[in-house]
């Protein structure tokens, strides 16, 4: 007959020392830290963002290293979630090792202590009592059980007391100290195990069991195959759902950090309304959604108004209102040139998601619209921040002026600046400008414009382009003076005009030189006339060789004007820009078969405006404007949809720390022994008191019940008594 050999020594002493490890403090200590840093890293970087935020945020090479290491989804990472897993492990470790030991010190009497035991107590007393034996211990039972300790009475025999015969009451109070230990160890235990269940858990099991994995893009969730997605039956989850009115949806988008996953719910959603209330500023202050829940299993309809911070739960899944966006508004538009000597505008329709091809591999990508807008229009003076150029200097006119639509600043000046268009100019390689346009004109500083933003990159700040409207308030003159800005035939007629005009009074050689400059600065202006070293491409990325406007005059005089006279020169060529301007804007007008218009200062701030809208467009990186001329508004909802089991053992574990916590520093361990012997006359009693903590409660308290007993005796005060 065989005997299998058990385990080996050293395997045991290696499952002890491993066992011993794990529960000990030290390495729960360190669990705890590393989970602190976690959540230190997990609330400092946004988690769960698409991956080319993190791209624009740390660059491609960071992002990829963080995403290796589960930085953006931190709480829902492998590491994270072991580092959980050990930590439940270790203290339960702890709590199963010390735990019996603590309730069974909690429940010992510790009524086998021998006289000299507490003479050994540094709180003691000993002192007579006038009654026999038996009445001191009914008298010190009695007090005690006015100071609300619990006790045990035992008779001693002669072998412990020397022959004589003895009585001791062991008393305690507080024990519910040891159980606060206990409960907030516990209540780590427990709020750990319901973080696991609601950190996703059930994802990584089903991925590793069922081969789910995430899928890359955005394609159409009712297309999405069986492999990514997870059943209703998940345990816990945090989705998204984005709903348009008049739609509805049964399932939820759970970002991962290499893609998404579809989660079927048991429900579905329908958003009849999204309600959305401003304050009298146009801020707004209630944003709500009325919709419909189906419950797939019972068929029952349930109608329920979400608001935020306020979701309702239905078969588990909580629905909050995390935002709101376009739910496809439709778009009628028009497309103004911004190159060469056309104006006329080309009708076409949009919607919001849609595109629409402009030809050259250009497309035209609709992003977003809001149908209100409020912005701060006021600079650090309270004054709205635009100014004509002639009111700047020279150095101020030549400069980059696209910056913000509506500055931050104080005080503020909130306005509601209408219905705003977000759009994308995409071109055959792929690269896509973004810009965002305003439906109706604002006004700013007592001027009626129209602002369009463009920005090259998605973190970059817009920067907008300041149109003039019109008297009819709309940008048909300003596109009529870009248009024949353009038209050579027409340059040369507001030449000549100009000429005439001006230097009427100086003879034919002044008029020929007048029409000579003014033909030059319109040209350069214009952009017809440019330097070789400006190119396409510093065009279109606002680099300082932009072939016309103020730009392009600048650095003709910085060629052609020696620098002690070049600030003469630009204040002679802006005048003539300016003047030759209002003669070409009056030529377009005439070719229009318009009636001419009379100078004043209405016309004259037009121009100035117009000047630098002008020179500004060459920045503007698109081939066409795009104009907003009537909308039909769809809503959508975001909903966050959550499944979290472990919300409720959370709680509970936050309950039992508090209860632990508080016991452990509110409740104090207090034992007593009173130790009654006989005498010839009476009774001898030795009193001995201990308590956990130290504190100046313990030796009042102790004053107090040594007094206490002492008069019960009968005996005197203690010498040292006050």
């Amino acid at each position: 007959m065989s005997v299998s050999p058990g385990p080996s020594p050293r395997h045991r002493r290696v499952v002890k020392d491993t066992v011993e490890l794990i529960g000990s403090m030290r390495f729960a200590i360190a669990l705890l830290v590393l989970i602190a840093i976690a959540s230190l890293v997990g609330t400092v970087v946004n988690q769960q963002e698409p991956y080319p935020n993190y791209v624009n945020q740390f660059g491609p090479f960071w992002a990829d290293i963080f995403r290796a290491l589960g930085i953006f989804d931190v709480y829902s990472s492998s590491w994270f979630l072991l580092i959980m897993a050990f930590l439940v492990v270790s203290i339960s470790i702890c709590v199963w090792r010390n735990g019996p030991k603590m309730l069974a010190d909690a429940r010992n009497w510790k009524d086998r202590v021998r006289e000299q035991s507490l003479l050994a107590f540094g709180h003691r007393d000993a002192f007579p009592a006038a009654q026999p034996r038996g009445e001191a211990v009914g008298a010190l039972q009695r007090l005690l059980t006015r100071r609300g300790y619990k006790f045990v009475t035992r008779d001693k025999d002669a072998s412990e007391t020397g022959g004589a015969g003895a009585t001791l009451i062991a008393a305690k109070r507080g024990t519910a100290s040891r159980f606060g230990y206990i409960s907030a160890h516990l209540a780590i235990v427990v709020i750990c195990v319901g973080g696991l269940l609601d950190s996703g858990l059930g994802i990584h099991l089903q991925s590793w069991m069922f081969n789910k994995t995430p899928i890359a893009g955005q394609p159409m969730v009712g297309g999405v195959s069986d492999a990514h997605r997870l059943a209703t039956w998940n345990p816990s989850f945090r989705g998204y759902a984005w709903v348009p009115e008049g739609q509805q949806v049964s399932t939820a988008i759970l970002n991962r950090p290499n893609g998404m996953l579809v989660q079927d719910l048991p429900i579905t959603i329908q958003l009849k309304k999204f309600v959305v209330d401003y304050y009298s500023t146009g801020m707004p202050k209630l944003f709500a959604s009325d919709i419909v829940v189906v419950d797939h299993a019972t068929g029952k309809t349930t109608p329920v108004r979400i608001e935020v911070n306020k979701p309702a739960t239905f078969d588990g899944i909580s629905i909050y209102q995390s935002s709101f966006e376009d739910g496809g508004t439709t778009l009628a538009l028009s497309l103004y040139p911004m190159h060469g000597a056309g104006m006329q505008p080309k009708r076409i329709d949009g919607k919001i998601g849609g595109s629409y091809a402009l030809g050259d591999g250009q497309t035209l990508e609709f992003v977003d619209f809001r149908a209100i807008n409020v912005e701060n229009m006021s600079n650090a003076d309270g004054r709205n921040d635009v100014r004509g150029v002639a009111k700047r200097s020279l150095a101020e006119a030549f400069d980059e002026r696209l910056g913000s639509g509506a500055k931050t600043s104080r005080p503020q000046s909130l306005h509601n600046i209408g219905p705003s268009l977000r759009f994308k100019l995409r071109d055959a390689s792929g690269q896509a400008r973004e810009f965002n346009n305003y439906m109706v004109p604002t006004t700013i500083d007592g001027e009626s414009l129209f602002l369009a933003g463009m920005r090259a990159t998605p973190d970059a700040p817009f920067r907008y382009l300041r149109l003039p409207a019109d008297a009819d308030g709309s940008l048909t003159e300003w596109m009529r003076l870009r248009a024949a800005l353009a038209d050579p035939n027409l340059r040369a007629i507001a030449a000549s005009r100009f000429a005439e005009r001006s230097g009427r009074a100086g003879g034919p050689a002044m008029i020929e030189q007048l029409r000579q400059s003014a033909l030059r600065v319109l040209s350069l202006f214009a952009g017809a006339d440019a330097p070789p070293a400006a190119d396409a491409q510093d065009h279109a990325s606002g680099a300082s060789g932009a072939p016309g406007g103020f730009t392009a005059v600048a650095g003709f005089i910085e060629r052609t004007v020696p620098k002690a006279e070049q600030e003469k020169a630009a204040g002679l060529l802006l005048r003539v820009l300016q003047g030759s301007v209002w003669d070409l804007w009056q030529a377009a007008r005439e070719r229009d078969s318009q009636p001419p218009l009379q100078p004043d200062e209405h016309t004259g701030r037009f121009i100035d405006t117009s000047l630098n809208a002008l020179s500004d467009s060459f920045f503007y990186g698109s081939p066409v404007f795009l104009q907003l001329d009537s909308f039909k508004q769809v809503q959508a909802s975001v909903f966050q949809l959550t499944r979290a089991p472990g919300k409720k053992i959370v709680y509970l574990g936050s309950l039992l720390l508090v209860l632990g916590v508080f016991a452990m520093f509110y409740i104090r361990e207090r034992r007593v022994w009173f130790w009654i012997k006989d005498r010839d006359q009476g009774a001898q009693i030795l009193m001995a008191m201990s308590c956990t903590r130290k504190t100046l409660d313990f030796e009042t308290e102790f004053r107090q019940l040594r007094a206490a007993a002492r008069a019960e005796a009968g005996a005197p005060p203690a010498p040292d008594a006050p």
